[in-house]
């Protein structure tokens, strides 16, 4: 049994919980409950509206229920006397079907019950604005090659010295953090764990990283793409597969191919197969695709994939091989659903290993100059409309996931298409205001 959060709670000196959840657009929603009341909500659960988040329901729904997985806690490094738990939803005594992380523990029992156990890490990219503007937060920072630039990295120290220094304090043992290829934006690496905790602490790195820059007078943005002509905030995940008891990595064969075992490639086959449906999941916004499909930018390269490919250690394909026992997926951007983003790896690459598939011969080449010479690779989905189309055509995948996610997940996501699409650019009114 779970230990109870009024204890922890007197011997952390904490005052305040944050019970929160995902919806399924990967907004954070959450109750701020004073430590005298956390045993009952530990017991009952947060009540919460369903229909006033993006979870598809009416108004005539009962409460859902966030129930605090007290494992999984975190007391804010910046903030001691407040702790935040995730939650997971239920409503009427059963399990919320469509919240994102019940859809990754889903596929988590699933794996377990063939005996795997899948480990993850993200790269999680950002860019620093200046508050309240959309413009870059250090008007020095303007080189055209900005990535790994001492000065530029030095000039946020203070705010990036605070998020590590929060990480190291909570055992996730950071081990870099830099200035990317975009001008403003950073990334921040800490060590792989299991799929749900990697999920957790993906979430809270988002929350942490934009509490700590507004602090500091300064906007977090991990949007795909705010600047057309710089580089997009990826989100790349380090993927392997242990044993149940998380003691062997199984992707790993010293005579397999770069490394990687037949059950890696198999894995990796599935994510292949899969990976336009999973495009719907990964880049889940319009401007997602202002960044897997972009054209060059100003530092001469994009750094995204265009098209379902996978080779060595080449950062030009959708999947990289960096070294033996893993591969680096580097379709999804920073609007991914932390949990979706697991979910779906994991969905992808169970059906991979059952189906046997063959992810195809590796390429070794420049995809971004030389892609065109590459006979029958398959393009991304050139926008979300096309991506939620091909999730729709995926019934595996949609199976896998759950009918309860995947209806609700395409319902809402095919009305914020429709909402963008009556929306009237300015690029149509210089463009055929005089057809």
């Amino acid at each position: 049994m779970a230990e109870g959060l009024g204890t922890i709670a007197k011997a952390k000196g904490i005052r305040y919980f944050l019970i929160s959840y995902v919806d399924l657009f990967g907004a954070t929603r959450a109750k701020l409950v004073p430590a005298a009341a956390i045993e009952t909500m530990q017991r009952n659960g947060a009540g919460f509206a369903g229909f006033a988040t993006h979870l598809d329901m009416t108004p005539a729904d009962a409460d859902t229920l966030a129930i605090p997985d007290a494992g999984c806690l975190i007391q804010l490094p910046w903030k001691r006397e407040v702790a935040w738990v995730p939650g997971d939803l239920v409503m009427a005594g059963k399990d919320v079907e469509q919240t994102p992380r019940t859809v990754l523990k889903r596929q988590i029992e699933k794996a377990a019950k063939a005996g795997y156990r899948m480990k993850t890490g993200v790269e999680c990219e950002f860019i620093m604005l200046a508050a309240g503007q959309h413009a870059i937060s250090d008007p020095a920072d303007t080189a055209a090659k900005p990535c790994y630039d001492q000065l530029a990295l030095m000039r946020r120290y203070d705010v990036i010295a605070e998020i590590c220094d929060a990480m190291l304090e909570l055992g996730w043992n950071p081990y870099q953090n830099d200035h990317e290829d975009a001008n403003g934006q950073f990334e921040m690496n800490w060590e792989y764990d299991d799929a749900l905790v990697t999920a957790d602490r993906h979430v809270f790195f988002k929350f942490m990283v934009k509490s700590i820059a507004e602090k500091h007078g300064l906007r977090a943005t991990f949007m795909p793409k705010p600047f057309l002509s710089l580089t997009g905030s990826g989100c790349h995940a380090h993927v392997s597969v242990w044993d149940a008891k998380g003691k062997r990595n199984l992707f790993e064969d010293a005579k397999g191919e770069l490394g990687l075992s037949a059950l890696a490639y198999r894995f990796l086959g599935g994510v292949l197969h899969h990976a336009p449906g999973l495009t719907a999941l990964f880049n889940p916004t319009v401007n997602s695709y202002k960044r897997i499909n972009a054209p060059v930018t100003t530092s001469g390269a994009t750094w995204a994939p265009n098209t379902i490919t996978y080779g060595g250690n080449n950062r030009t394909h959708m999947v990289r091989i960096p070294e033996p026992g893993r591969f680096e997926l580097r379709l999804a951007d920073g609007a991914v659903n932390p949990y979706l983003l697991q979910a779906g790896l994991l969905a992808a690459g169970l059906d991979g290993i059952a189906q046997k598939r063959d992810p195809g011969r590796r390429l070794d080449v420049n995809m971004y100059t030389d892609g065109h010479t590459v006979k029958g690779a398959k393009r991304l989905p050139l926008n979300l409309l096309d991506s939620l189309r091909a999730f729709e055509r995926n019934d595996g995948l949609r199976a896998s996931l759950g009918p309860a996610f995947s209806d609700a997940y395409l319902k809402l996501r095919h009305a914020e298409w429709n909402a963008y699409a009556r929306h009237l650019t300015q690029w149509e009114l210089d463009n055929t205001l005089d057809c």
